[in-house]
């Protein structure tokens, strides 16, 4: 029990870490923002000088207004970035302590640490942010970092505070080596598909802002020039999805094959394999319509976060709201 307790508090630490990273975060990405405006009234500033004083009253005057940052204007000299490195570190360390976290709680319990809503909820939450960080040693990421210890920051809390269970032993049905596969990879496609879906969001908002859109035009969502093309971040979203979808394959492969070990049968439409098998069928369409039909841009974004809100429903509403043979998965 101690150690079940020492694990629920390395959880809230791992909670507290990735809330000062998320602050560390959004800090840099409005000091970005700040410093896309100074640029802009620099610019603006030897353009007057340049012109004279005495320039005519009906001298064109840029469309987008004096408080208005929704054109391309001047791009901002080099920013420090001290922050976000702050904030990777700062994850860095959240992610190893919730990694002993869950350590902790299969030594407590005995088993495998993701027989539960709760414990399912810590693993896709480290899966997630090792996937941030992962990529952030590949490329430079951290313009998702804010988005992504947020999600965690809500993730872990709603698990301590709606999900948690002691931790104990788990039904002979579980009592199985599929519990390791079966499960470990559906954790660890729901990791990646939160990254993914960030990076759709994200360029849903930077997409916007590049066609003109009156909220996302103006000054507060500067931040948004610093990050990459839409382009860009369709490509990172396609190829972490493409990732995820091939273990979510083999989750439902996994899961047939179990089912047919415990129940003898390899679907019963359960409520759970339901809703596993729609997951599947919306992202197979989200890859086919990109890679056969060209669906790119908005459209492929809309469709990453459609699935996304399919996932989070496979792993909330199906647990709370039906009845089914996975029941015990729930709380």
């Amino acid at each position: 029990m101690e150690l079940a307790n020492l694990s629920v508090l390395l959880v809230w630490g791992a909670a507290t870490a990735l809330a000062v990273a998320l602050i560390a975060f959004a800090v840099d990405l409005s000091r970005l923002s700040g410093a896309k405006v100074d640029a802009r009234d620099a610019a603006r500033s030897r353009e007057r000088v340049a012109v004279g004083a005495d320039a005519p009253v009906d001298a064109p005057v840029s469309p987008y207004g004096p408080d208005d940052d929704a054109g391309p204007g001047p791009v901002a000299g080099p920013v420090s970035r001290k922050l976000a490195g702050i904030g990777m570190s700062v994850t860095w360390l959240a992610a190893a302590l919730l990694l002993v976290a869950i350590v902790l709680r299969g030594i407590a319990a005995g088993r495998t640490p993701w027989a539960n809503m709760y414990e399912f909820t810590l693993v896709g939450t480290f899966v997630a942010v090792a996937v941030f960080v992962g990529v952030n040693t590949r490329r430079d990421v951290r313009f998702l970092g804010a988005f992504v210890t947020g999600l965690g920051v809500l993730f872990l809390v709603l698990a301590q505070e709606k999900f948690f269970i002691e931790a104990m032993g788990v039904q002979p049905a579980l009592q199985k080596y599929w519990l390791v596969i079966h499960v470990g990879v559906a954790i660890c496609a729901t990791g990646i598909f939160t990254v993914a879906f960030v990076t759709s969001a994200l360029q849903l908002l930077r997409d916007g802002r590049d066609n003109g859109s009156p909220l996302l035009g103006s000054r507060h969502w500067g931040w948004l020039d610093h990050t990459p093309a839409p382009a860009a971040l369709e490509s990172l979203s396609f190829r972490l999805n493409s990732v995820a979808f091939v273990l979510w394959t083999f989750t439902l492969i996994g899961g047939a094959i179990w089912a047919e070990d415990a129940w003898g049968r390899y679907w019963g439409w359960d409520p759970k394999e339901v809703w596993s098998f729609i997951v599947w069928v919306v992202y197979a369409a989200y890859l086919h319509a990109r890679t056969t039909r060209g669906w790119s841009g908005t459209r492929a974004a809309w469709f990453v976060v459609a699935g996304y809100a399919c996932v989070l429903f496979n792993f909330t509403g199906v647990n709370l709201i039906f009845n089914g043979k996975h029941s015990y998965s729930g709380l």
